[in-house]
């Protein structure tokens, strides 16, 4: 199967430029976003309303529930059988999104992340993570997979045991894993890029536009509808700091600017995440959107 990719950090324009493309080539969206799966989280994870899909249909987006636990390796299961269905009408299946764990399980068949994992083991990491601390393991993975843990916060329990985990269960770290997938099906996989400076004015606007849109209710409904803040959907970006603001730990000020901290740090480990990989083609979007849609298109209808 032939499909479209389109990665890049937050904020770059990665919307648009799919929906033009499936303006151009015929083509169905499919989100590898791991926060957009979740219903009910619509204004802090930017899902893209009509106005802006312009008829285009997305999926894999609203297809779980703010109190459920998703994985990489069911997006990889759920996004590869939704982009086969995509294809089995004629259509073309453009894969959109900043979730470098759910590109690779789709792309790659992540086989690291669809290994059962050992309950005892996770267990026993997540009681040495609750008696030493979380910066103890954080210690322990930096000797093990520095790669990996360059890309995972230091205070990330879930993913530092995880990575952790991955190496006992396998002998191999994450990375190692990594280095060893293979693509699993034909894509051309497009890059997005703007400069860092520009990318960070974008990040701060939209998470501006996002609190006058209703931020802060959204998150309110949410913990009033019986979503903790340990869920999974509320450890995204914008959620865990306006449940904070909500929860009278700091001000709205002190939360919008933590959220857009968060955010450029995210930026970058995302581009990080990305340049790994030699088989993304880098799209720099900054001299216009026009020109990078039509040098994609031509080189997409030259494969085909």
């Amino acid at each position: 199967m032939y499909i479209v990719t389109v990665a890049g950090p937050t904020g770059c324009g990665k919307t648009e430029f799919a929906v033009r493309l499936c303006e151009r080539l015929g083509g169905e969206i499919v989100s590898a976003d791991s926060m957009q799966i979740y219903r009910g989280m619509d204004i802090g994870t930017a899902k893209a309303d009509g106005t802006e899909t312009r008829g285009i249909r997305q999926h894999m987006i609203d297809i779980a529930e703010p109190t459920e636990t998703y994985s990489a390796a069911l997006y990889g299961r759920d996004a590869t059988r939704c982009a086969n269905e995509i294809a089995a009408r004629g259509k073309l299946p453009v894969v959109v999104g900043g979730t470098g764990l759910y590109i690779n399980s789709l792309l790659f068949g992540m086989s690291f992340s669809d290994s059962a994992g050992d309950e005892r083991v996770r267990r026993r990491l997540e009681n040495e993570c609750d008696t030493e601390g979380v910066g103890t393991l954080y210690a322990r993975l930096c000797a093990l997979d520095a790669a990996a843990a360059a890309r995972i916060a230091a205070t990330d329990r879930r993913r530092i045991i995880r990575a952790l985990e991955i190496y006992e269960l396998t002998g191999r770290t994450k990375s190692e894993n990594a280095d060893a997938m293979r693509l699993q099906m034909e894509t051309d996989a497009f890059l997005l890029t703007r400069p860092r400076a520009e990318l960070y004015e974008r990040v701060d606007r939209r998470v501006d536009e996002m609190m006058a849109r209703g931020l802060v209710d959204e998150v309110r409904r949410l913990l009033a509808a019986g979503v903790e803040r340990s869920c999974q959907s509320m450890q995204a970006i914008g959620y865990k700091e306006i449940a904070a603001y909500l929860a009278g730990e700091c001000t709205e000020a002190e939360a919008v600017e933590a959220v857009k901290r968060a955010t450029r740090r995210y930026v970058k480990r995302q581009e990080t995440w990305f340049k790994r990989y030699d088989f993304f083609i880098p799209t720099d979007l900054s001299g216009g959107m026009d020109a990078a849609v039509e040098a994609a298109v031509e080189r997409i209808r030259n494969r085909k």
